[in-house]
């Protein structure tokens, strides 16, 4: 199994060309670090990230980081942010257009269904007015006004997690619901760099993982 899971993780190098890692001291910490590498070379670093209020819990990404059995695991509902590797697959904001590379998604009368009895959970779909619980797209506040999807649950787990992005932080800093969140010119920056051919992933941990992801994608 330990084999397996090697050649999974050299598979998934091989092709991430880009890496946003975003590294906490904990699963209990709601703070962390991101860094971005292209081609095992580091791009630009050492942006503050606020993570879940409740800190991380292990996600479903494209595959496990072999972890401990009693560590957390990322549920609906929860406020932690999900740990692993996800791929990210677009772009949203306000905008009705915005250059970028990553295919975008206009956040207009769009909403994020977070009901796991849904057929449409964890899904960004056009407001169809029968989904019992979700979010909007498009917020009164300025949270969403440009950020990253990120494919976390991508298979629909019921309650083990929805709509998980990367977006702007709040202006007093507070942690969020289980979204990973920065400043808008940091974010504007990595969306700019983001390109689908380059097959980019997140990869977000506790600082424990550090060296054993380094070791795997060549840092």
């Amino acid at each position: 199994m330990r084999k397996i899971l090697l050649l999974i993780f050299l598979y998934v190098s091989l092709f991430a060309q880009q890496i946003i890692l975003i590294v906490a001291k904990d699963f209990n910490s709601s703070k962390a670090m991101l860094s971005a590498y292209e081609n095992h070379k580091k791009v630009f670093g050492d942006i503050p990230v606020l993570l879940g209020k409740n800190g991380l819990g292990w996600g479903v990404g494209i595959q496990e980081i072999p972890h401990l059995e009693d560590e957390p695991i990322k549920k609906e509902g929860d406020k932690k942010a999900p740990a692993g590797i996800f791929k990210l697959t677009a772009v949203f904001g306000y905008k009705k257009t915005l250059h970028v590379k990553l295919p975008y998604i206009y956040a207009k009368d769009m909403i994020c269904v977070d009901d796991s009895s849904s057929p449409n959970y964890n899904r960004i779909i056009p407001n169809n007015h029968k989904e019992k619980s979700f979010e909007y797209m498009q917020r009164k506040d300025d949270l969403y006004e440009i950020g990253i999807v990120v494919e976390h649950n991508q298979k629909q787990l019921p309650k083990r997690g929805s709509c998980i992005f990367l977006h702007v932080k709040r202006k007093n800093n507070s942690p969020t619901v289980g979204c990973s969140a920065m400043r808008k010119k940091d974010l504007q920056k990595i969306i700019q760099w983001l390109d689908p051919q380059k097959s980019p992933i997140l990869i977000q941990i506790p600082q424990k993982y550090l060296l054993h992801v380094k070791r795997l994608y060549h840092f």
